[in-house]
């Protein structure tokens, strides 16, 4: 596999391929970031989900970055508002949760640098110069429309400390010298933003790398759902820590995760809205690269799968049972997050 699909798998949008393509074959040194707010247990999205990509780009001999972005907790109100609070679980936990999950999935914890905003904005003019400059060309209209990557809307009545996140989120980028942009989807208003004002401050646009946000195990408020309406309500539909009996966090234990997971929304045939299926494709696949699957309908044959497209097939043609499905999840993830429990025992959890 090529770097460029290393660096391209699993993801689900790039902004833009073309951009990338020039971007490698100038061969100049790839510098990633992905940035975090720190806010109680990491959970599949924020530990696997994101390790997965961040496994890929070090494959391809990518320089990796993680900002545990303490400041922009601070300001979204994340732990209370106790930057304090931000600070000493993102050393004392964060770190360590997301080490651990990026050698679940593959990755090397010893080559990614960690960065806590903090000491990237201590003592630093050229930051704060930047974070004037991007303000004088971004529209207020624009940020104000950018809100919905802090999970925020206009009409909550927001403070004006908020408006501040998505120009710090961008003057993050220029400062850690990024040329690979990396977050959900939910993250592309901000990317979209540092690549429109990059030239006017002399620096080249960041590739925006977005890796899928993984569906909470909640039956939609509205079903059935389009694509277009998926991605139109993504914020809302996403795993969410806010929602604990809809996500798993990396800590939860065999037994949390057999709850969970057998009251998920799972609906027969349909691959379109189904978060045991979304969780397969998008995790376990990718991590294991196949799975095996005991098919009721087929008087329990085991099926193997190494193709994503096979098993979307064969669960809409009615030849995978949701019981099915839902306990290859529970038997894969069980397996998967056990060392998590193993390395967690000693460190006291942040809730």
């Amino acid at each position: 596999m090529d770097k460029f699909q290393l660096i391209t798998q699993n993801l689900e949008e790039i902004l833009t391929i073309e951009d990338l393509k020039n971007l490698i074959k100038k061969r100049k040194k790839l510098i990633h970031y992905i940035g975090f707010e720190i806010s109680g247990l990491v959970h599949l999205g924020t530990g696997l989900a994101t390790s997965i990509i961040i496994r890929n780009l070090q494959k391809a001999g990518v320089k990796t970055q993680i900002l545990l972005a303490d400041w922009h907790s601070w300001i979204n109100e994340k732990l209370s508002g106790d930057l304090k609070k931000i600070q000493k679980v993102a050393g004392n936990y964060f770190k360590k949760a997301l080490s651990v999950s990026l050698e679940l999935v593959g990755g090397n914890s010893q080559k990614i640098d960690f960065v806590l905003g903090s000491d990237l904005y201590h003592h630093n003019d050229l930051y704060w110069q930047n974070f004037i400059k991007i303000a004088k060309n971004t529209t207020l209209a624009r940020v104000q429309r950018s809100i919905d990557i802090m999970g925020r809307k206009m009409e909550e009545g927001i403070d004006f400390a908020k408006l501040c996140y998505p120009i710090m989120q961008v003057a993050d980028i220029f400062a850690l010298k990024v040329n690979l942009a990396h977050g959900g989807t939910d993250q592309r208003k901000a990317h979209v933003i540092a690549r429109m004002v990059a030239k006017n401050l002399n620096f080249d646009p960041p590739i925006a790398l977005h890796h899928h946000l993984l569906l909470g195990l909640q039956k939609p408020p509205k079903y059935p759902l389009t694509q277009e309406e998926i991605k139109e309500m993504a914020i809302d539909l996403k795993m969410s820590k806010s929602k604990p009996e809809t996500c798993i966090f990396i800590h939860d234990s065999s037994e949390e995760i057999k709850r969970k997971i057998m009251k998920a929304f799972c609906p027969p045939k349909d691959i379109i809205y189904n978060p045991p299926l979304d969780w397969l494709y998008w995790l376990i696949l990718p991590i294991k690269n196949e799975i095996k699957i005991k098919l009721t309908n087929a008087a329990h044959k085991v099926y193997r799968f190494e193709k994503r497209n096979e098993l979307l097939n064969d669960y809409q043609a009615g030849l995978i049972h949701p019981l099915d499905l839902k306990e290859i999840l529970i038997k894969e993830l069980s397996g998967l997050l056990e060392p998590v429990h193993h390395y967690f025992k000693k460190i006291q959890l942040p809730v």
